[in-house]
């Protein structure tokens, strides 16, 4: 019998060869009559700050003896492995989906899986001369609208370094791990408790998942943008492209990404779908060296060459006007760079990622506040477009403040704290670079209030935190859509049916893992409509 045992604990100057021993501790048996065992998952436990540990989850196998393994606690059987489920039937019309991000790409593996293939369609290039274009932005500031960090193969996950660690619950999470492992060659993110792929390998797996679509007959569509959507008799039917041409298809999966701004405007002024604006948060990217954040974490363990780059999780909630509001650390990524994500000419917005060894010398987090529904009212945005239209705004002024180029306003965190003049600014990862700015000029006073009270209570839990050496990058503000695409337990959009509003564009997801299982949960529903 195989049994799954898990919070097996090793110390820094301890081997991996006493997991076997432990494990039989835990199932009541004789370590003698442990046999193969195999990793699950290992996950960093740092919170003795002085002694952090490795936490294992492992899988067993247990030769039949006098005493039986206990089960319950941290023991249990192992769970079986998935059967693959039977091909449905072909529709007529190859089902199209819109956007090669996270969400689409695992829409269209679930439904070839079941025999089902798809046309994607991106406004952006495929990985390598997207590249090259995201090259010219960091280099000089030129933007391309259309193939950026957010648009082309893979979407915005795929220049942000595949984190694909999740709060999302749901059995399709190992799959996704599993896909980008299978993809990128690289087993161990299927044990890695906080699995990470990094910037430098994400690429080449995103563009060996596309060829593997392709070869298995779904047709990929590059520089293709939808403008609007096609509708006969209260239901979607197909796409118009921006060059006049119309694909049909009777079911339309729309998985743009949460950037997804024209979408958004055109959907909005046809009134043929139910949107509403959601909260989402924003603030600054705040760079600190790696090795601060290292002693911060592991005090006296750090420099053992057993540990990772440290990262951290920080949340506070002050309360501001009476109410209260959430401010927390957001894509944390240890040794890693900032990077400009715009979209749009004159807007300013940052994005953090590292590679896979996490070696830059700088630690970066996005630290950001919730902003409601009422935030945008007080300043006179209302609608299902109020979000975006808030979001524009600050991106704008962020602009102006960092003096064109997407160069970013900057500012020492004691500075800002302090409300004082801008000192210089050290090396820092962001290029094109960092422009020395008040950047206590930007978001409304209460936003500001709760940054500023979240960083001193930051700085409570990790001493130096809000000190001279993190500096402020200006600025964070897409960490999720501001809108969202009504749908029902079906999948498909309140107001049109055939249409299946997907992943984190939509409202529906955030982050890469969450958002390539609401991908694969579409696939599930169109198969079950398909096989009845």
């Amino acid at each position: 019998m195989t049994y799954r045992v898990s919070n097996i604990g090793i110390w820094l100057d301890e081997d991996e060869s006493l997991l076997g021993k432990r494990a039989a501790e835990k199932l009541g048996v004789d370590a003698r009559s442990v046999g193969e065992l195999r990793v699950v998952r290992k996950i960093l436990d740092a919170r003795k700050r002085n002694h952090p540990r490795f936490v294992y989850q492992v899988d067993v196998q247990v030769e039949q003896g006098p005493r039986m393994p206990r089960l319950g606690g941290d023991v249990m059987l192992a769970p079986e492995a998935d059967k693959p489920l039977p091909p449905v039937r072909a529709p007529e019309q190859m089902p199209i989906i819109v956007g090669l991000g996270p969400a689409g790409l695992f829409c269209a593996l679930g439904l070839l899986e079941r025999g089902v293939r798809s046309i994607l369609i991106d406004r952006g290039r495929p990985v390598q001369p997207r590249r090259r274009d995201v090259a010219k932005l960091f280099r000089d500031g030129t933007l391309d609208p259309d193939s950026n960090m957010n648009f082309g193969e893979g979407g915005a996950g795929a220049y942000t370094d595949g984190k694909l660690a999740t709060r999302v619950s749901h059995p399709q999470v190992r799959k996704v791990v599993e896909t980008f492992a299978h993809f990128a060659s690289l087993d161990r993110i299927l044990t890695e408790g906080k699995p990470h792929v990094g910037s430098d390998l994400l690429p080449g797996a995103i563009s060996a998942f596309r060829a593997h679509l392709e070869e298995q007959g779904c047709k990929v569509m590059w520089e293709t943008r939808v403008d609007d959507l096609l509708y006969r008799d209260g239901r979607c039917v197909g796409v118009k492209l921006r060059s006049g041409e119309k694909l049909e298809s009777d079911r339309v999966i729309l998985a743009p990404g949460n950037s997804a701004r024209e979408l958004y405007e055109r959907f909005a002024a046809d009134g043929k779908l139910e949107l509403e604006p959601k909260p989402f948060a924003v603030g600054f990217r705040v760079e600190h060296p790696q090795s601060m954040i290292d002693k911060l974490q592991y005090g006296a363990a750090c420099g053992n060459p057993k540990l990772p780059a440290a990262d951290y999780k920080l949340a506070e909630n002050p309360v501001v006007g009476g109410k209260p509001r959430g401010v927390y650390s957001f894509c944390m990524c240890p040794g890693g760079i900032v990077v400009p994500t715009p979209t749009e000419e004159g807007m300013q917005c940052t994005n953090g990622m590292s590679n896979s060894h996490r070696s830059a010398k700088f630690a970066n987090a996005g630290i950001v506040a919730a902003v409601t529904l009422e935030d945008f009212a007080h300043e006179g945005f209302t609608g299902p477009l109020a979000g975006l239209q808030w979001q524009r705004k600050w991106e704008k002024a962020a602009f102006v403040l960092g003096g064109g180029g997407y160069m970013a306003p900057a500012m020492r965190v004691s500075d800002y704290l302090a409300n004082a003049r801008p000192s210089a600014l050290g090396d820092t990862t962001y290029r094109p670079g960092l422009t020395p700015a008040d950047v206590n000029q930007l978001f409304p006073e209460p936003v500001k209030v709760a940054l500023k009270e979240a960083l001193r209570g930051f700085d409570r839990k990790m001493r130096g935190f809000a000190s001279g050496e993190g500096v402020l990058i200006g600025i964070e503000a897409r960490t999720s859509a501001p809108l969202r695409i009504t749908r029902g337990d079906d999948f498909q959009a309140t107001a049109l049916r055939g249409l299946y509003p997907v992943g984190e564009g939509c409202g529906y997801a955030g982050g890469i893992v969450s958002a390539a299982v609401d991908g694969l949960r579409a696939a599930e529903q169109i198969c079950v409509e398909l096989a009845a």
